[in-house]
């Protein structure tokens, strides 16, 4: 079986061309640019730009993988709000072109979403629950969804993520769990909302899933994330906690003091059940991960 990868210099891309590495398999990295993941072989690796359909068409005519795992996307909630056209360049119109692309070839397209679809008025949503998008980036996402689930090719997925945390090689964004402990070590103040919940997911579990989905063939919708829901103020104290790190400096706010452009559902979490019955999904809880960290 032969997977290409998109996003590959990203956290997640890193993650699944780790666990493809590991296990043998083949498979094509791509991102835009530069290979910046030196543990990804550069003959691995080819520069992708997913907004140029023929550039898109001609790569994957050439390659040929029997599966896609499309993790690029623009996703700075805010810089969306603020850039709405290259937002619908990026996480829609590219979607369409790589979607395309696979039909053609009769390839397994995966398409990674987030739990930013829905409106967080319940929670702990599954995967036929209806979406309600607040903010650009949250409507990118569902009309990307779309374009899978009005197509007659069925031979897709979709999986929606929340929070993706670990460490990478030279990656061009940070995410919450390492800023957390690097902001916490300096001894800064620190005021955290302690009004949005989130399930933080471990970026290896979830390339995991992304890969098992692929090689299974399986189709759908399933939601991937880690086990428990909180919120954002518990992460940053679970960190502190395990790291062994002084809280003196930590206090809560709400998201009304950030200002953001972009508007966030306030509890998401996800019913993992699907995932668990039928890819036998068991993610490690935040404190396991959190091991791997140290």
């Amino acid at each position: 079986m032969k997977i290409l990868i998109t996003g590959s210099n990203g956290l997640l891309g890193q993650k699944i061309v780790k666990q493809l590495i590991k296990n043998k398999k083949l498979f094509l990295a791509t991102s835009l640019g530069e290979n910046r993941n030196s543990a990804c072989p550069n003959e691995k690796y080819e520069s992708l730009d997913i907004s140029d359909q023929s550039e898109v068409d001609h790569l994957l005519q050439h390659f040929r993988p029997d599966a896609i795992i499309h993790t690029a996307a623009m996703t700075n909630v805010d810089d969306c709000e603020l850039n709405p056209q290259a937002c619908q360049l990026i996480n829609v119109k590219s979607t369409q072109f790589l979607f395309e692309s696979a039909k053609e070839i009769g390839a397994h397209f995966t398409l990674l979403s987030t739990d930013f679809v829905f409106d967080g008025l319940k929670g702990n949503y599954s995967e036929s629950d209806a979406t309600n998008p607040l903010s650009i980036y949250a409507e990118s996402k569902v009309d990307a969804e779309m374009i899978l689930q009005s197509s007659k090719y069925q031979n897709w997925s979709i999986v929606r993520t929340i929070i993706v945390f670990g460490e990478g090689i030279n990656l061009s964004r940070s995410n919450i769990v390492l800023w957390a402990k690097r902001a916490l070590a300096s001894g800064k103040e620190l005021q955290i909302i302690d009004d949005q919940f989130r399930a933080p997911t471990w970026a290896d579990d979830l390339a995991w899933a992304c890969i098992r989905i692929s090689e299974l063939n399986q189709t759908g919708i399933y939601h991937i994330s880690g086990p428990e829901t909180f919120s954002i103020y518990d992460l940053v104290l679970r960190v502190a906690t395990f790291f062994d790190l002084e809280t003196k400096s930590l206090s809560k706010t709400d998201s009304t003091s950030l200002n953001q452009a972009a508007k966030r559902p306030p509890k998401t979490g996800f019913d993992l059940s699907k995932a668990r019955k039928e890819i036998d999904y068991n993610p490690m809880s935040f404190e396991e991960s959190l091991k791997l960290l140290s």
